[in-house]
C-alpha cells in the first residue's frame, strides 16, 4: 500500500500526505509522507494540519442531528420556522434539504471566481435573497454555499451560541481534537500545512490562498490531522455525540421529492449504497475520508495539494482491508498498475492492457472520471497523445458519458486535429445539451 500511495502522489505531484486508516474502531495504520511546507522545507509529521475545506459540512451534519436530539430542532421542517424573513421562495425549504444540497436555492457564491456574488458578506446576503429559486426544493441536487450559511444561523439561534463555538465545544472539545480549528489564510494555525495547486505545465506549484469568511464557516473552514479526524469518527461510531439511531439517520442518504435517490446524506457526500455503503467528507480537491458503516472501517487522507483528490484514492486503499471492494470499485488500483506498464513508452493497446490488468488482479476497470484525470495530467504536462490515448478509452469505454466526449474534443483541440475535436463535442453536446464549454468551442472551430 505503501508503494501505491507514493505512486499516485508521484503522479500527482502531491507534496505531503496523511494516512489514518480505522478498523473495527481501532487506528491500525497511521503515516506521514512528504513535505507540508515546500518554502521552509518542513516534513509532514503526525501533528501536520490540513484545510479539510468542504469536508466541513460533515461536522456541521453532525451539530444539527445534536440539536435533533435536544428537541430543538426537526429534520423535515421548514428553515422558515427558525429563521424570520426569508424571502417568500425560500419559505418551503426544510432542514433536510439544506443539508443534502436540493433546496433549490441560489448561491451565495460565485461559481466563475469562486468569491461571494456581491463582494462583501453582508451584500451578498442581501444579494442573494432577490434571485430566483434553480428549482422546486426537493427536485433535484445542486451543490451550494447558501445551504450551509442558513444552517450556520440556524445553530447560531438554537444553539444559543456561534456555531463556531457550538462545534469547538460539542466536537472539538467533546472528543479531545485540540489541534483541530476554524481558519483561513489569515490566521496564525500551529502545525498548518501550506496549501498549494499545480500551474498550467501540470508541475509547477503555486501557493493557494484560501479565505473562508466567517459566517461561511459551517460550509468550510476546518483544519485537522488524520489522526484527530480519526478520533472524531471513533467517536461517532461509539455514541459519544450522537446516538446510534441519530448518527444512522445522520448516514441515511437523502432522496427527491418523487422518491429517487439523491447523492447526498446529511451533510455527507453518499459514495455508495447497498453492498459496502460508505459516506463521506470530501474537500477542496484535497482532503477526504470515507466511513464504511457495515464494514467497520474508515480511511482517511489529508493532502495539501488542491487538485490532488485523495477521495479517488481511498477505496483502493480500503480494498487492502475489505478485498471484496477491489472487484466493486478497484479502478485506482488498476490505473496504478496500468500506468507501471507504460512509463515513458507508447500508449499503443491501452484497452488490452486494462482487461489484462484487470483480469491478473481481479478489480474493477477506472471510471471514467478516474481515466479523465488522469488524462488531464498527461495533458498539463504536453503530454498529448498520451492524453489522447487515455481519454479515448474513457470514451470508448464510457460512451454515453459527455463528460468523457468533451475532454477527449480538448486533448484533439491541443493536438490541433480539429475534425476530431468537433466529432467529439457534437457528441458531448448530444449527451448534454447545456454543456456550455462544447458550445462555445464548437462555435470557434466551425467558425475557423
Amino acid at each position: 500500500m505503501v508503494e501505491f500511495l507514493q505512486s499516485e502522489m508521484r503522479e500527482r505531484h502531491i507534496p505531503g500526505l496523511q494516512i489514518v486508516v480505522v478498523k473495527n474502531r481501532k487506528v491500525v495504520l497511521s503515516k506521514a509522507f512528504g513535505v507540508a511546507s515546500l518554502q521552509y522545507g518542513v516534513p509532514v509529521s503526525d501533528t501536520s494540519v490540513f484545510s479539510i475545506n468542504s469536508a466541513t459540512k460533515s461536522f456541521t451534519g453532525v451539530a444539527v442531528m445534536q440539536l435533533v436530539e435536544q428537541g430543538k430542532l426537526e429534520l423535515q421542517a421548514p428553515a422558515a420556522r427558525y429563521l424570520s424573513d426569508l424571502p417568500p421562495d425560500w419559505q418551503a425549504v426544510t432542514v433536510a434539504q439544506l443539508l443534502a444540497h436540493t433546496s433549490g436555492l441560489p448561491d451565495i457564491l460565485d461559481q466563475r471566481s469562486s468569491g461571494l456574488i456581491a463582494g462583501s458578506p453582508e451584500a451578498s446576503w442581501k444579494a442573494v435573497q432577490t434571485l430566483p429559486m434553480e428549482f422546486a426544493p426537493g427536485q433535484r441536487f445542486s451543490y451550494n454555499q447558501t445551504n450551509y450559511l442558513l444552517l450556520g444561523k440556524i445553530i447560531d439561534r438554537l444553539s444559543g451560541q456561534p456555531f463556531l463555538q457550538f462545534i469547538q465545544r460539542r466536537q472539538f472539545d467533546a472528543v479531545g481534537m485540540p489541534n483541530t480549528s476554524f481558519g483561513d489564510s489569515r490566521d496564525v494555525i500551529n502545525n498548518k500545512a501550506n496549501s498549494y495547486h499545480l500551474a498550467g505545465d501540470g508541475t509547477t506549484l503555486k501557493n493557494v490562498i484560501e479565505d473562508f469568511t466567517p459566517n461561511m464557516r459551517t460550509g468550510a473552514g476546518i483544519n485537522s490531522s488524520a489522526q484527530e479526524l480519526a478520533k472524531w469518527i471513533v467517536a461517532l461510531q461509539q455514541g459519544r455525540l450522537l446516538k446510534p439511531a441519530s448518527l444512522n439517520q445522520l448516514w441515511e442518504p437523502s432522496a427527491y421529492s418523487d422518491g429517487k435517490p439523491a447523492p447526498w446524506a446529511m451533510g455527507w457526500p453518499a459514495i455508495r449504497r447497498g453492498e459496502h455503503r460508505a459516506v463521506a467528507g470530501i474537500g477542496g480537491g484535497r482532503s477526504a475520508f470515507y466511513v464504511y458503516p457495515d464494514d467497520d472501517l474508515a480511511v482517511i487522507i489529508l493532502t495539501n495539494l488542491a487538485g490532488g483528490q485523495p477521495e479517488q484514492l481511498i477505496d483502493t486503499v480500503a480494498g487492502y482491508y475489505v478485498p471484496a471492494l477491489r472487484k466493486i470499485n478497484g479502478g485506482g488500483y488498476a490505473l496504478y498498475r496500468l500506468r507501471e506498464q507504460f512509463g515513458a513508452a507508447s500508449f499503443d493497446n491501452i484497452d488490452q492492457k486494462l482487461r489484462q490488468v484487470t483480469e491478473k488482479y481481479a478489480v474493477s476497470a477506472p471510471s471514467d472520471g478516474a481515466l479523465n484525470g488522469w488524462g488531464y495530467r498527461l495533458l498539463a504536462q504536453r503530454q498529448t497523445k498520451s492524453a489522447i490515448a487515455v481519454l479515448a478509452l474513457a470514451a470508448q469505454r464510457y460512451p454515453d458519458s459527455a463528460n468523457a466526449h468533451d475532454s477527449l474534443a480538448e486533448a484533439y483541440e491541443a493536438d490541433s486535429a480539429t475534425g476530431p475535436a468537433i466529432q467529439h463535442y457534437r457528441r458531448s453536446l448530444e449527451l448534454n445539451p447545456k454543456n456550455q464549454n462544447a458550445l462555445d468551442r464548437l462555435k470557434l472551430l466551425e467558425r475557423n
